[in-house]
């Protein structure tokens, strides 16, 4: 008697969108565990230049790559991923870590002060940039002596000190530019929501959680929550990933 073998499972391959005033090293505690998982990764380098350029950069990633595919996004890089994502029918799921989480029509900076308790504004400095078409616009960074207090205030203070060096700065443009696409309307989503977050309000988080029906893990963290604490984040990502493509926890 032959007995027909189970179907191989496709590689899923995880996609990681830092988001503003980070770069992909961001993911660097969270990398080693998805990999224990199993999990292909690629970190992008989102270049923080306008939802829609960043959006097609990361669009551009995706149809490069075969089989399943889940995208966590950081911060700002969850405005990304959602624009990036919508009808790419490889995306199997999202995941919001610390993230904005936009309707058609809102910006970043309007649901980042659409509720109180941020910090965020008041620790940005501005510099001009040139832009390729010609005019100007602003970069934004943090105060290298806000980044710790505001943005990671529970990573150890060295740590921080080299993350607000190596800070990468958003134009105020792509904060500014409203969302076009939701994927999160037709894409399964969970939302991990850090309750000491001085950069997006834990109201807010928990507003666009609760609006995109997200599944949902609440945080004792900071912002930072991919540095100080990779293990729940490559934990929400693996489960995202297994109810999506039906892998084993």
């Amino acid at each position: 008697m032959t007995t027909n073998p189970e179907p191989a499972t496709e590689t899923v391959t995880v996609l990681l969108v830092h988001g503003a005033f980070a770069e992909s090293s961001s993911w660097n505690g969270v990398i080693p565990e998805l990999h224990r998982h199993g999990h292909r990764v690629l970190a992008v380098a989102n270049p923080l230049r306008g939802l829609q350029e960043d959006a097609a950069y990361l669009r551009s990633i995706l149809d490069t790559i075969t089989g399943p595919v889940v995208i966590a996004g950081h911060s700002y890089g969850g405005s990304v991923m959602s624009e990036a994502a919508d009808g790419v029918a490889s995306v199997s799921a999202l995941v919001f870590v610390a993230s904005f989480q936009l309707e058609q029509g809102e910006s970043t900076a309007e649901l980042a002060a659409k509720f109180p308790g941020a910090e965020l504004g008041a620790a940005l400095e501005p510099r001009p940039v040139p832009l390729p078409a010609g005019g100007t616009d602003t970069d934004l960074y943090i105060r290298q002596d806000r980044y710790h207090p505001v943005f990671a205030a529970d990573v150890d203070p060295e740590t921080a000190a080299l993350m607000a060096v190596t800070q990468r700065p958003i134009t105020s443009s792509a904060l500014e530019a409203p969302a076009t696409r939701a994927a999160w309307r037709t894409v399964p989503s969970w939302a991990l929501v850090t309750r000491q977050d001085l950069a997006i309000p834990l109201e807010s988080q928990r507003y666009m959680s609760e609006r995109a029906g997200s599944t949902t893990v609440e945080v004792e963290a900071s912002h930072a929550v991919t540095v100080s604490q990779p293990r729940t984040v490559a934990d929400l990502i693996h489960q995202a990933v297994a109810a999506s493509v039906g892998v084993t926890v």
